[in-house]
């Protein structure tokens, strides 16, 4: 029966064309999360100084390892996913595999690597400086991408991995297949080196970070249990913990366990699985790397406010609240100035909001106290008072601005008077 129903015959790999489309349109977007949203973390820490620490390091070299990723393996990755057909040559087949196998043997040892930083994070906060150094940090990387070559490049292009002697895809001069070869041996130490082993240690590590984060929670909710801090706030955020950790491991078991399984499988007992499988387990092992800048930058609270500063989404600095102050904001705010300005010098009336609800005007209260012969000092003083915070108000944001209280002045009218109310916040509002 023909796979199409038109009863053409599909080219081999391809299958229909709606499907062939919707593969590629899952594909791309794949590749385009992965490169984008490594690109936005490299970005967010090169341009904001608080991010460059120890502890970010490992997150991004994760960042680099994921967007080498995304951008030397996954199109060709894609290409011949879609194709099944092999057309740049066996040198560069091999040279695509090794590439393949390096980069996301470092993806993996960087989980592992931050797993270890955030649990002498929690557990000895105190000696933290002095179990992680830079120099220490950078032997750690240095170890990351020696393990990685050593199970990738050298194997492949050695022969290791093959059940003959020979290199794999070499001999084969018309060969449209690309295929990683794997047996017993390299199966075995591949995937106890790079998955099995950093699993079981992430596991151990993030289960006691969870231990203490919780301790910590009850001793917070015991020492606050007779004060206002309510212990539903404290369930909550213990419960963010939770679900962030995890959502951080078991994003890593459910793309990776499948594909190692799989590697595992075929080299213990050969290459039976069939080509559908292999495509599934191998491409969730890659929507890892477009996972990880969601879970490994996204949930941190430092990374979103470089995101916020990066794409101006909201504001962030110590004098706002809504959205940042950038040029393309400013003449919009200096444009409402003026026009406020020009507003008063059409002599519309001043009024005074008092904080408990009560309105007087300006000129109003001036005609009240002009036999007074400091009036006219004190409404020009409260004007220009005013005046002074409609400056201030070209440097606030477009969005609620609002001037600052003006101060009235005390004249001897006030003096004669009997001892006013309690001081009350009183603000300038321009009708």
């Amino acid at each position: 029966m023909d796979p199409c129903p038109n009863g053409t015959a599909a080219p081999k790999g391809m299958g229909c064309e709606p499907q062939t489309v919707l593969i590629g349109i899952v594909l791309t977007a794949l590749i385009v999360v992965t490169i984008c949203g490594n690109v936005v973390v490299c970005l967010a820490v090169s341009f904001n100084r608080k991010l460059r620490s120890l502890t970010n390091c490992f997150i991004v070299s994760l960042a680099i390892t994921d967007l080498l990723l995304g951008l030397l393996v996954l199109p060709f990755s894609a290409i011949y996913e879609l194709t099944h057909e092999w057309h740049f040559g066996p040198t560069l087949c091999n040279i695509y595999s090794s590439l393949d196998v390096m980069l996301c043997t470092a993806s993996i040892l960087n989980l592992f690597m931050i797993s270890i930083d955030r649990y002498y994070a929690i557990t000895a906060p105190l000696r933290y400086t002095q179990l992680v150094t830079p120099l220490r940090v950078a032997v750690a990387m240095f170890v990351i991408w020696v393990v990685s070559l050593m199970v990738s490049f050298l194997p492949i292009h050695l022969g290791w991995n093959t059940n003959g002697t020979g290199v794999q895809n070499t001999g084969l001069n018309n060969s449209l297949e690309c295929k990683l070869a794997v047996n017993a041996v390299y199966g075995l130490v591949d995937a106890l080196l790079t998955f099995y082993l950093p699993l079981v240690i992430m596991c151990i590590t993030y289960y006691r970070i969870f231990r203490i984060a919780r301790e910590q929670a009850k001793r917070i909710n015991h020492a606050t249990c007779c004060k206002t801090v309510s212990p539903a706030l404290l369930i909550v955020k213990e419960h963010k913990a939770t679900v962030t950790l995890a959502a951080v491991l078991g994003a890593f078991i459910i793309c990776w366990f499948p594909y190692f399984t799989v590697f595992t499988y075929r080299g213990m007992v050969g290459d039976t699985v069939d080509e559908t499988s292999q495509s599934i387990v191998l491409w969730l092992g890659y929507a890892n790397s477009a996972l990880n800048p969601i879970l490994y930058a996204a949930l941190n609270r430092d990374f979103r406010t470089a995101y916020q500063r990066l794409f101006h989404c909201r504001r962030v600095g110590p004098l706002s609240r809504t959205t940042p102050l950038t040029p393309i904001h400013l003449p919009h705010s200096r444009a409402r100035a003026r026009k406020q300005t020009r507003s008063v010098q059409e002599d519309k009336p001043l009024r005074m909001q008092v904080w408990k609800g009560k309105e007087n005007s300006l000129t109003r209260e001036a005609t009240e106290r002009s036999p007074a012969p400091s009036s006219g000092s004190s409404s020009s003083s409260t004007i220009l008072s005013c005046w002074r915070g409609l400056w201030l108000a070209k440097f606030l944001p477009k969005r609620d601005m609002w001037i600052p209280a003006c101060e009235e002045p005390e004249t001897e009218l006030k003096k004669r008077v009997k001892p006013p109310a309690p001081p009350r916040a009183i603000y300038c509002v321009f009708s």
